[in-house]
């Protein structure tokens, strides 16, 4: 190997010595809980992330106005069983469900099933899953799935009767709070506000690590004598 520049070189191989040293300590399960770096940070953003997705409150507050509307849609589903349980959610949420086979035609107060849902979701929100296993007689999550499917059935099956009203609403309650509420499950919430120094430090060293390894690359290159130059043309006279 031809080395052209030994000050340049011998930059580079201790900065990438110092980036691969701390790589190592930051793969170390050093950060409580028996945690690696890669895995602290990820658990905090996850806790950040969930700190802003509560969004029960302002939900619960567009429902008011859906509450004595009612709906009718035909939902299917590939196994029976799956049916059976969705038609066992309806009748927990106050409506109304004929089962036949995997078919499965649901009708109701939109307003008030959908008050279940969004009570269901605020307790798995807040990891409180006990009672919707207790309510169901299975486990929380999977009852939170079958939620969500079953509202995305029907959420498509009324936007093909153009009822696009209720739909809307059904949609609302599956992105805003069933599916934070399933994702988020047993994670504790925390505002960012609570953690922006950790947070900002962070971000800032993830910055300097990643300036940190160009710089070596270039002093390397540049001891290898491995350099860009651009291509001057030399314009011909005629």
């Amino acid at each position: 190997m031809l080395i052209r520049d030994k000050r340049h070189f011998n930059t580079g191989v201790v900065m990438a010595i110092a980036f691969f040293g701390l790589f190592g300590l930051i793969m170390s399960p050093i950060f409580g809980k028996g945690m690696n770096g890669l895995e602290f940070s990820d658990d905090m953003f996850n806790k950040l992330s969930k700190g802003s997705a509560y969004f029960v409150p302002k939900v619960s507050k567009q429902n008011e106005s859906y509450v004595g509307k009612q709906i009718q849609a035909t939902v299917k589903y590939d196994k029976p069983d799956d049916a059976k349980k969705a038609a066992e959610l309806v009748a927990i949420a106050g409506g109304k469900s004929e089962l036949n086979g995997g078919e499965l035609k649901v009708s109701g107060d939109v307003g008030k099933m959908l008050e279940v849902v969004i009570r269901d979701g605020d307790l798995m929100y807040k990891n409180d899953g006990a009672k919707l296993k207790e309510t169901y007689g299975y486990d929380e999550k999977q009852a939170m799935k079958n939620w969500w499917t079953l509202l995305t059935k029907i959420d498509k099956a009324l936007q093909l009767s153009k009822d696009f009203e209720n739909a809307k609403m059904i949609n609302e309650v599956n992105k805003k709070v069933v599916e934070p509420a399933y994702n988020f499950y047993g994670i504790q919430a925390q505002k960012v506000t609570d953690r922006l120094g950790m947070m900002s430090a962070l971000l800032v060293f993830y910055v300097g690590y990643t300036i940190w390894w160009g710089y070596a690359l270039f002093h390397l290159f540049e001891g290898l004598g491995l350099t860009v130059h651009k291509k001057v043309k030399v314009k011909k006279e005629i």
